[in-house]
């Protein structure tokens, strides 16, 4: 078998690389040392906490010992299935913190502080802002993931939205919109 590139790993980066080099017409092999994703435990997302602790879909890391948590070592759940992490995390999309991008710049890695990533986070996904909410010049209108928001009809969603508040976090329409960037000044 002969391929233009090799990824080693069928998860959220490895899937997104394969499909923009194969869409850019070269030819790509992907390796996934788990299986499928199709089952109820992934495809149900209440069920989240099954997948994170089955040897089947996740491969078992731990921190290192912790010094400020009375050295405990927490279970750290990284998939083992196609689709990654992202397939045994409840179907939750949260894009990385902009504090952490521009940390990273600060500290020379060029090119990655959050101005710099947001047009890839904005090119992957497909966010209608007219029907979810938030600010749509900080989402993507066209991407290959379709990303939306989660029923908010539960009471308890408005008792933790609350509670929030009342510890002092900002209420956000969106929490991947320009509320990222805000909070990396608050944070």
């Amino acid at each position: 078998m002969k391929a233009d590139y090799v990824i080693v790993g069928a998860g959220s980066a490895g899937c997104a690389m394969a499909y923009r080099l194969s869409e850019a017409g070269k030819s790509v092999l992907v390796i996934e040392h788990g299986g499928s994703d199709v089952g109820p435990f992934i495809q149900m997302p209440g069920a989240l906490s099954y997948p994170m602790n089955m040897s089947l879909y996740d491969w078992g890391y731990k921190s290192q010992p912790e010094p400020h948590l009375d050295n405990r070592e927490l279970v750290t759940p990284r998939g083992k299935v196609v689709g990654g992490s992202s397939s045994i995390n409840g179907m939750v999309y949260v894009r990385g913190h902009a504090g952490d991008y521009n940390h990273w710049a600060d500290s020379g890695a060029q090119g990655w502080s959050y101005a710099d990533v947001l047009p890839y986070f904005k090119r992957m996904e497909t966010w209608d802002a007219r029907d979810q909410g938030g600010d749509a010049d900080w989402r993507g209108k066209d991407g290959p993931l379709h990303v939306t928001r989660g029923p908010r009809d539960n009471p308890l969603h408005a008792a933790f939205v609350s509670a929030g508040t009342q510890a002092g976090y900002p209420v956000t329409q969106d929490y991947n919109g320009e509320s990222k960037r805000a909070l990396a000044r608050w944070r």
